[in-house]
């Protein structure tokens, strides 16, 4: 229920037969399915800086040690003002997103006013509860980041969540996946020694370390997809704040690491 009292888009489908039911608190007598049955998305990453909020993530997606597809989208418009992270298993993370697309849009149409900023985390909370029976029988594992401006406070938002639908919101940071270890390091270094700190970074800036920190990753994890040159295959970044939600196209990312790899050749060798 909203806090209006008006039942949520999930209940509602629940109430008339449409959504089962979510399934039972347990794990399975025979264990979490073997590794390489589910596909599983990962790294993404999220921070705050002097436009906003930048979400990124890489585009591999795996099962066990197989690459399945690597032009996955890991960051998803919820709605004008919101984004969605996904690391885990894509096909419950995206049926979350739209599900929460869907929530956000009936509440819209039956209130005749956005839902809070209060209401859109409780939401995406909600789903990662409904989720835990799958979660613990290992199988829909979901590890999201959320975004989103809010215009009562006028400032953009950012939250990350546990599988059991705890919500964190951030002060400067977040990252989720099997390379969030050296994303964080590398986020966590640029934020305290860096020439200025994240929040304080124009847009250029901020996209150059988003790019270093995925790049980073991919070097340490197998499972998180480098740059594909060849392919033309880049990360896919967006930016949420006051103006909605603007995607940053190849070109922007083709430009900031050619300057990068140009930065890198002009440093003196010891």
């Amino acid at each position: 229920m909203t806090d209006s009292g008006v039942p949520d888009f999930p209940t509602l489908l629940r109430r008339n037969g449409i959504l089962p039911e979510p399934p039972p608190v347990h794990a399975p007598r025979g264990g979490p399915l073997p590794e390489g049955c589910q596909t599983m998305a990962t790294t993404i990453l999220a921070f705050k800086f002097a436009g906003g909020v930048l979400m990124a993530g890489d585009r591999r997606a795996t099962s066990g040690n197989l690459v399945i597809y690597d032009r996955a989208d890991k960051v998803l418009e919820i709605d004008r003002f919101s984004l969605m992270a996904i690391a885990g298993v894509p096909a419950t993370a995206w049926e979350m997103a739209r599900m929460l697309e869907h929530s956000f849009q009936f509440y819209r149409r039956s209130q005749l006013q956005e839902m809070s900023m209060e209401g859109k985390v409780r939401a995406l909370s909600k789903l990662l509860r409904d989720n835990i029976g799958m979660a613990l029988q290992g199988v829909g594992v979901v590890v999201p980041i959320f975004a989103a401006y809010d215009p009562a406070a006028d400032l953009s938002r950012l939250y990350f969540y546990d599988v059991m639908g705890a919500q964190f919101e951030v002060a400067d940071f977040a990252a989720s996946g099997s390379g969030s270890p050296s994303v964080r390091a590398v986020l966590q270094y640029a934020n305290a020694y860096g020439s200025r700190p994240m929040l304080k970074m124009n847009e250029e800036e901020a996209v150059l370390l988003a790019l270093r920190a995925l790049d980073t990753a991919a070097q340490n994890d197998t499972a998180t997809g480098a740059v594909d040159r060849h392919g033309r295959v880049y990360p896919l970044v967006k930016i949420v704040n006051s103006k909605g939600i603007t995607t940053l196209p190849d070109a922007v990312l083709i430009k900031a690491y050619q300057r990068d790899l140009q930065n890198a050749k002009n440093q003196p060798t010891p």
